[in-house]
C-alpha cells in the first residue's frame, strides 16, 4: 500500500503499534522558521540562518529561500499549536527583550 507522507514535524514510531510522535529537530526547525517568519525576515534570510545551526532538509540538502517557503502551509497547519506551548511564550518573550533593546 502506498504510504503517506508523513508532516514534516512529526515521525513514525514503531513500537507495538505505529504512531505518529514529535521529531524534535524538525520541531526545533519549525520553531526557528516561525521565529523568522514573525520577525518579517525574508526566506533567503531563514534558509540562511538554519543552514548556519546546521539544519538541513528531510532529503538532506541545504535549504533554499524556495524550501522555506514551500513550509508555509506546514507553518500555518502547526502555527496554532506552536504559539499554545510555553516554550513559545518563553521564546517570544526572549525576543521582546531583544527587540526592546
Amino acid at each position: 500500500h502506498a504510504t503517506e507522507e508523513v508532516p514534516f514535524g512529526l515521525q513514525v514510531v514503531d513500537n507495538d503499534s505505529p504512531h505518529l510522535a514529535e521529531n524534535p529537530v524538525e520541531r526545533e526547525v519549525l520553531f526557528l522558521m516561525m521565529e523568522f517568519t514573525i520577525q518579517d525576515g525574508p526566506y533567503s534570510v531563514i534558509a540562511e540562518e538554519l543552514n548556519r545551526r546546521g539544519y538541513r532538509t528531510r532529503q538532506g540538502m541545504a535549504w533554499t529561500p524556495i524550501s522555506v517557503f514551500q513550509m508555509l502551509p506546514r507553518l500555518i497547519e502547526v502555527g496554532p499549536r506552536i504559539f499554545a506551548t510555553e516554550e513559545w511564550q518563553q521564546r517570544r518573550a526572549r525576543l521582546g527583550k531583544v527587540a526592546g533593546g
